[in-house]
């Protein structure tokens, strides 16, 4: 067998072109066959057509390019939950724009690793103006923001606390019960005290709980905000929770990994209004931003306040090519070799500008409305509320928490939509998250038809197969 051909170069370009027509017919075909947002039959089906595609993992001589691209997308693209199918909801799980992925097949060939100018020159420029432009976006008023590029919300969320870890030593962090894992998970990481945790009946943070449990504590505090839910899409009430913060001497971190880009939305906006007011804010484009994972942020009002991160390795910044002037990249990553997530949200942010991601933002969250409207208008169906952002949850009227179960995961098996679950209110709902810019009414209704027709035919004693 020859020697395979590289990615890069003059000649990488015209060694991918015919790689990519297999990859893209692949795509094509294994969509196709799956017809629907998920396969049939679940992991007894699932599993084995995967594993018939895949042995052997490791053959004594290989097949070729053409024939493992071919057999391996089709595979996993036959058995893959498409988050581009309007049926596919359940989760924070966002279908891709084009443009995106395309940026992103070009990082791969490219391949800079962020760790070191020399191997990025200009990937760490473009990543430089990139989250300062960002950064800028959430602290208007801030003379010298600046963000970091993370893997998703969760890392962006650890790497606040260990910047406030690093401020101020022991810190207590306080959150709701609306907050996300990674919370508790970094401050068990970090070796900090468990978060206090806070009411939040409503879904978001009781304000008067947190006064009183920030008059009670002494030592460095770190209270936790919440700008888009996991469970509702819900938004804590951010100026008030910062003022409460400024009274009892706290700092305070917002997660607005979902919620965050409603900045871009002069309709949305204002949910989001008091970002600003955070010693650090988590953001998370591939969610409410359409990228592919990963494309996560984490944003400061002064760039000063990432100097902890820090870190000499001489092969890496040598102090005399730091003084000679070449940017030294450590300091931007608790990770040494991260791919440039960087260049496909510059080039989404370049072709669709402001009034582009605008008007995505816009659409899903009208659609989002749309779904809350014709679930009120279904006396077979129960709404829990309106939605925040995206996310709206409702339940058949006069079933039990088992029977809500049993349909989503009756729809999971069939193949036929992929919702989501929360348990909010002493009760089970079925979610939805809406990220599809294309949803139409048409497939709002073609989901709630499909959840009414199963309930009925759970009532009348049928057994979902």
């Amino acid at each position: 067998m020859p020697t395979p051909p590289l990615a890069g170069g003059t000649t990488g370009p015209a060694a991918l072109r015919p790689l990519i027509d297999t990859v893209l017919t692949a795509l094509h075909d294994g969509a196709h066959r799956r017809d629907g947002p998920l396969p049939a039959g679940g992991p007894d089906t699932v599993t084995p057509h995967l594993r018939t595609a895949l042995h052997p993992v490791i053959p004594d001589h290989g097949t070729g390019a053409h024939h493992a691209l071919t057999t391996l997308i089709h595979a996993l693209t036959q058995g893959a939950a498409d988050p581009a199918d309007p049926l596919c909801a359940a989760h924070l799980h966002t279908p891709p724009l084009a443009l995106a992925a395309a940026a992103d097949l070009a990082a791969s060939a490219l391949n800079p690793s962020m760790d070191s100018w020399d191997q990025a020159p200009a990937a760490s420029a473009l990543e430089a103006d990139l989250t300062a432009a960002l950064a800028a976006e959430i602290y208007p008023h801030h003379t010298a923001p600046d963000a970091l590029v993370t893997t998703g919300g969760t890392e962006a969320n650890q790497l606040a606390l260990l910047l406030a870890r690093e401020r101020h030593g022991t810190v207590q962090t306080i959150s709701g019960t609306n907050a996300h894992h990674s919370i508790t998970r970094a401050t068990w990481l970090l070796g900090l005290p468990e978060p206090i945790t806070v009411p939040a009946p409503t879904g978001v943070i009781d304000l008067t709980a947190l006064d009183d449990t920030l008059a009670r504590l002494h030592g460095p505090l770190l209270v936790t905000a919440t700008a888009g839910t996991t469970d509702t899409g819900q938004i804590d009430p951010l100026t008030d929770i910062a003022d409460l913060c400024t009274i009892h001497g706290a700092e305070l971190h917002i997660d607005a990994a979902y919620g965050g880009p409603l900045l871009f939305s002069p309709t949305h906006r204002n949910k989001v209004h008091g970002l600003d007011r955070a010693h650090s804010v988590t953001l998370d484009l591939h969610k409410l931003g359409w990228q592919p994972a990963s494309a996560g942020i984490l944003a400061v009002p002064d760039h000063h306040h990432l100097d902890p991160l820090h870190h000499h390795a001489p092969y890496l910044n040598a102090d005399d090519d730091t003084e000679a002037g070449l940017p030294d990249l450590l300091g931007r990553s608790l990770r040494t070799t991260r791919r440039p997530d960087a260049l496909k949200i510059a080039v989404t942010l370049q072709a669709l500008g402001r009034t582009g991601l605008a008007d995505l933002i816009d659409r899903t969250c009208t659609a989002a409305h749309q779904l809350a409207d014709l679930i009120a208008k279904t006396p077979t169906l129960d709404l829990y509320d309106r939605p925040t952002i995206t996310t709206v949850l409702f339940r058949p009227t006069h079933t039990d928490d088992h029977t809500v179960a049993t349909i989503r995961r009756t729809l999971l098996t069939r193949g036929h939509a992929v919702l989501g679950r929360t348990h909010t209110n002493g009760r089970l709902w079925l979610k939805a998250t809406l990220l599809n810019p294309h949803t139409t009414p048409h497939d709002l209704q073609q989901l709630l038809d499909l959840v009414t027709h199963l309930a009925t035919e759970l009532a009348e004693g049928s057994t979902p197969r």
